[in-house]
């Protein structure tokens, strides 16, 4: 029976993207698996630098069933202990056909010097195509002494092929198929089977134990497993089984094989539960940046302090641009801003903000749950939670920082505008027209109407002027209070254009925070995610 499986291309590519997985899993993936992944790339990346020349066919078995033997008669000399009370081999034994440039690959696999044969002598039957065979004698994997059990698991994890020796008795054991041919499932181009001492069976016997044997094989996903029946006491399949290892010799394959078949089996295992949503947009659209800026703004009260922006800023344009006659007469009533205790309005409006986002902690958080629940629908849970705990890595940061950024951008109440002194010193000059009005009117009523004396002027005398001076005093009125009203049209909006502007300040400030503290983490883990399954795809190909 011939190797037809190949040697995939890119192994090198695909193990590089399995270490890309193994970092970018961390946290995310099952720990074991992401283990059993290192202890993959480590035992791969030394065994693709130790001798490409040399095949490790590794003879494999529970107690007594002739793996010493079989060993011995394949290499053709008495090398390993042989017994039938007891297992004897208690190291592993190695024999070697060529042995330049082994001894490094000897030294990986831990065989012992005093264990070590080579087959390259004057005893040598003409076992040329066996060059470069490094064959191993395990300890029983049964062994009830611990050491050797712990050996045999460490040399079958390592060796480019398995030889498993099997006793017609006990071929079924549980102990070999559920512990190590189940889990070897899909490595069948890198394992054969021997049923060993065939000897001790009729040829109908051992014609039905090798097709009960495929069957079982065949249900525990060997799909095309190559079976020897085989006897070291007469020597019945040992070329068979000899030419089996020659082919994988001669092919150079095996080591690679069984790095793929590895690879493979662990690739399934990793990607059992891929999710259909394989990748997602690394950044963050528009729509979902302005959504959470518009929850924070709201969160940290970012309306309400426009509003009581706009409010003050009302208020206060009353002592500049109010009708004075109003706002004299007002101050008999109490000053509205020490009623609404203001007092520095700067320091007001600094201390508005900072309540508002310390008072609203709640609100940040669901801000950012929001984003990140919407942006991680389909993805596997694990990762999930990572996306989860990135938008909220730094979120305990966000009402501090939201405190200082807004603080900084407290507008400047104290300034005044220049056309509210064009309007004051219009609306005095009115008052001083109204107060002139008055003295004209007294001097007209004093010298002209009651004769108390000889007026200082013709005018301050005229009755005849009285209707008019009246008129024009009516008329200073109504200017002044037409110009209080238009200056308090103008307020208003001024008052609305300096709220949009606070708020389209605050709005900047709040999303900038938001890209740094939430937005770039997420993204970084969005980024994480796509990479994490790229690099699994990779390394399933």
């Amino acid at each position: 029976m011939t190797i037809t499986a190949e040697p995939r291309h890119g192994l090198g590519t695909r193990l590089a993207a399995l270490t890309r997985v193994v970092d970018l899993g961390q946290g995310r993936e099952d720990a074991d698996l992401l283990t059993e992944a290192t202890q993959l790339i480590i035992r791969a990346g030394n065994r693709l630098k130790l001798s490409p020349d040399h095949t490790v066919v590794a003879l494999a078995g529970g107690t007594g069933s002739g793996k010493s033997s079989l060993f011995n008669a394949i290499s053709g000399l008495d090398l390993s202990p042989t017994g039938v009370r007891r297992p004897t081999t208690a190291r592993t034994h190695a024999c070697v056909w060529g042995l330049e440039g082994a001894a490094p690959l000897l030294d990986w696999l831990q065989i012992q010097w005093r264990h070590r044969f080579s087959r390259s002598s004057a005893l040598d039957k003409g076992d040329g195509q066996l060059n470069g065979l490094i064959l191993l004698d395990l300890p029983d994997h049964d062994s009830i002494r611990a050491l050797t059990d712990t050996e045999a698991d460490r040399l079958i994890t390592s060796a480019d092929l398995i030889v498993w020796v099997l006793d017609p008795q006990k071929y079924a054991d549980a102990s070999t198929h559920r512990r190590y041919v189940t889990e070897l499932a899909g490595h069948d181009a890198v394992t054969v089977f021997a049923l060993n001492q065939a000897d001790r069976l009729t040829p109908e016997e051992v014609e039905e134990c090798l097709t009960d044997l495929r069957d079982l094989l065949g249900r525990e996903g060997v799909d095309n497993p190559r079976v020897v029946a085989t006897s070291a006491v007469t020597g019945g399949g040992i070329d068979d089984l000899r030419v089996e290892l020659a082919e994988s010799v001669s092919a150079r394959k095996a080591g690679y094989l069984r790095l793929e078949a590895d690879l493979d089996r662990l690739m399934l295992r990793l990607a059992k539960d891929m999710p259909a949503l394989l990748k997602v947009d690394p950044t963050i659209d528009p729509a979902r940046r302005a959504g959470l800026t518009d929850a924070l703004c709201d969160a940290v009260g970012a309306p309400a302090v426009g509003e009581a922006l706009e409010n003050v800023y009302g208020t206060r344009s009353i002592d500049w641009v109010g009708w004075p006659w109003a706002r004299w007469a007002s101050r008999f009533r109490g000053d509205p801003l020490k009623h609404l205790k203001l007092g520095d309005v700067k320091d007001e409006i600094r201390t508005l903000v900072s309540d508002s986002v310390h008072a609203q902690p709640a609100e940040v958080d669901n801000a950012v749950q929001a984003l990140s629940d919407g942006l991680t629908q389909g993805m596997p849970e694990p990762w999930q939670d990572a996306v989860r705990d990135a938008a909220r890595s730094r979120s305990g940061q966000l009402p501090k920082v939201l405190t200082d950024e807004l603080a900084e951008i407290a507008p400047p109440l104290d300034r005044v505008p220049g056309w509210w002194r064009l309007a004051k010193t219009w609306q005095l000059l009115l008052v001083l027209l109204f107060v002139a009005g008055l003295g004209v009117t007294g001097s007209i009523v004093a010298y002209g109407i009651f004769k108390v004396g000889e007026p200082p002027a013709e005018l301050l005398g005229d009755v005849a002027a009285l209707p008019w001076v009246l008129l024009m005093m009516v008329s200073v009125l109504g200017v002044g209070l037409l110009s209080a009203i238009a200056s308090r049209n103008f307020v208003v909006m001024a008052a609305g254009k300096e709220r949009d502007q606070l708020e389209r300040d605050m709005r900047r400030r709040v999303a900038g925070v938001a890209q740094d503290l939430v937005i770039e983490p997420v993204e970084r883990e969005l980024t994480r995610y796509n990479d994490y399954f790229a690099a699994l795809g990779t390394s399933r190909r």
